[in-house]
């Protein structure tokens, strides 16, 4: 296990370049979303399984047009790179979560 605990995979859809990465003990998690039970798995398909560096971590985020970010533990390297500002996060499950769009213009 690395020492920062993050794990990334890195999507291309078409033009987009999607890096999703989440803090590693959340990876199979329930989460509950809204009311109702409904609930969201964090997933090793879309999250990835491979943990990463902090360095690999920046230079994917350097890179993405979208990023999903999940966890503790990424938002405060990602936001300490300054990828996400301040306010920007929200919770899922009551884990912090932030997304992040690339905008041209």
């Amino acid at each position: 296990m690395s020492p920062n605990g993050v794990v990334m995979r890195v999507h291309r859809v078409r033009a987009e370049v999607v890096v999703a990465a989440c803090d590693a003990e959340l990876l199979g998690r329930e989460l509950p979303v809204g009311e109702g039970g409904r609930t969201v798995k964090v997933s090793g398909h879309f999250y990835g399984e491979r943990e990463v560096s902090v360095e690999e971590l920046l230079w994917a985020l350097e890179r993405a047009t979208v990023a999903n970010l999940l966890g503790a533990r990424v938002l405060k390297i990602a936001s300490d790179a300054g990828h996400v500002g301040e306010g920007a996060t929200t919770t899922l499950g009551g884990v912090p979560h932030a997304e992040i769009f690339a905008m041209d213009g």
